[in-house]
């Protein structure tokens, strides 16, 4: 990481990871589950942040690239989806166990609701 903001190069990091801490930042005083982190060479030490949780959806972010190219906007949270329904881990997923690290507290109850829902609409 150092190596990259180091350099001329532009830096996105996506950190969809719970089980460890996130990589330090200087002066990120709110906490997310998940962040996105857009760093571009010439706002450096200056970057955008995104953080979101389990009950949210992945935010949209831009994707920096040569000066003057117009940035594209990555739909993280609709790939994701797509893929999942594409690939039917719906089906080969056993939802009834807990995430590794498990969810806590308004967490945890959220994704109780949200499997109870999709269990109950489910056809056989």
């Amino acid at each position: 990481r150092q190596a990259i903001l180091d350099s001329s190069s532009h830096l996105v990091e996506i950190d969809l990871l719970r089980q460890y801490p996130p990589m330090p930042m200087e002066g990120a005083g709110e906490i997310g589950h998940y962040r996105i982190l857009v760093s571009r060479s010439e706002r450096r030490p200056q970057a955008d942040l995104y953080l979101f949780s389990v009950r949210d959806p992945i935010p949209t972010f831009p994707l920096p690239l040569r000066p003057g190219d117009e940035e594209p906007l990555v739909d993280l949270n609709a790939l994701l989806h797509a893929l999942y329904d594409r690939a039917g881990y719906d089906l080969s997923i056993d939802y009834t166990r807990d995430p590794v690290p498990p969810l806590e507290g308004e967490d945890a109850a959220w994704a109780a609701a949200r499997l109870r829902d999709a269990l109950s609409t489910r056809t056989p």
